[in-house]
């Protein structure tokens, strides 16, 4: 049986092992360490040694590292430090603009990589990303740093970026994209309308960058009791007989909408 896959990614900054040590128990999916944004730079140094320290050893979560962007002054240092580390994941890449950048990355590890695409130049060539090497396992945007490259206000301006970077990864067999963050910690109703959107674009699961947001992100993108029954409803009929078929109620059923209703169930069952 297939293992459901991650919903919630819990950022924590590298240089403040005590907030990294509050995510690793909030109950995320995956907890990743910030060496780029949430750290200043006169404490890279500090957080990346940290990092380091903390990944000595396994972990109770899965913990994926952003290091520095490749060509910053941060970058190749982060990348040396981290990559050996037992307890690390995975290394989130920001600021990747060409296939480039991975197959360079993947000479370097054996971490699995995930891409941030935080430009237009990004966007138009999310699939050269995403199909640049083996060891590519997602790519996301950085929606803070695109709305900025695009000059967008209106969160609706980014929505053509989401789709692009969906298809994308749907196209290269990459698991379904996850949210960016939510920006603003208070607003959980906003949150939840946001993750219902996310959803209905095509995404899986988000990004949080405080504890209080994970429960909200779970709840968007389990499966409600309806798709449940409708999914084991699909799945049952599939096992009976072969190939497409209509069921009793008139909706007709194939290879792809079982597909659909498989992975329906395979995210109840964190339910």
């Amino acid at each position: 049986m297939t293992a459901a896959p991650p919903l919630t990614w819990l950022y924590a900054p590298g240089d403040r092992p005590h907030v990294v040590a509050r995510a690793l128990t909030a109950g995320a999916d995956v907890v990743v360490v910030d060496l780029e944004d949430a750290v200043a730079p006169d404490r890279k140094a500090y957080a990346r040694t940290a990092t380091a320290e903390l990944l000595g050893e396994p972990q109770p979560v899965p913990v994926h590292v952003r290091v520095n962007a490749v060509g910053s002054p941060w970058g190749e240092q982060d990348i040396a430090a981290i990559s050996p580390a037992p307890g690390l994941s995975g290394l989130r890449v920001p600021k990747v603009t060409s296939p480039a950048v991975i197959t360079h990355l993947a000479q370097r590890t054996t971490a699995g990589l995930y891409a941030l695409l935080e430009t237009a130049l990004a966007v138009e060539q999310a699939y050269a990303v995403a199909t640049a090497h083996p060891s590519l396992r997602g790519i996301a945007l950085g929606e803070a740093d695109l709305r900025a490259d695009l000059g967008v206000r209106d969160d609706a301006g980014l929505d053509w970026s989401r789709s692009r970077v969906v298809v994308a990864a749907r196209a290269a067999g990459l698991p379904p994209p996850a949210q960016s963050v939510h920006p603003d910690v208070r607003d959980l109703d906003g949150l939840a309308a946001s993750c219902a959107h996310g959803r209905a674009l095509g995404f899986l699961g988000r990004a949080a960058i405080h504890p209080r947001q994970l429960p909200v992100i779970e709840r968007a993108f389990l499966p409600t009791e309806q798709e449940i029954e409708e999914a084991e409803t699909i799945v049952k009929a599939a096992a009976t007989q072969q190939g497409a078929q209509a069921l009793p109620d008139g909706r007709f059923i194939d290879t792809a909408v079982v597909t659909a209703a498989q992975r329906t169930l395979s995210l109840a069952r964190r339910r």
